[in-house]
């Protein structure tokens, strides 16, 4: 029996290896993920910074012709 339980050993601390490497997996794929989406927001903030900057001063030109 000492055989049996060794091999039972062996298969659940390969199993917990194996969950834990799929979790680590999942949640680097999450923050790499929310690092994608923050980068998206930051640049769409840029685009529209610049756009009012752009307006802002087609509109100054405009009141001084």
């Amino acid at each position: 029996m000492g055989m049996l339980d060794d091999a039972k050993d062996t298969a659940r601390s390969g199993a917990r290896a194996a969950t834990r490497a799929v979790e680590d997996g999942v949640d680097r794929v999450k923050d790499k993920a929310d690092e994608v989406v923050a980068d998206a927001k930051v640049k769409k903030a840029e685009a529209e910074r610049d756009s009012v900057s752009h307006r802002n001063r087609a509109k100054e030109g405009m009141r001084d012709t």
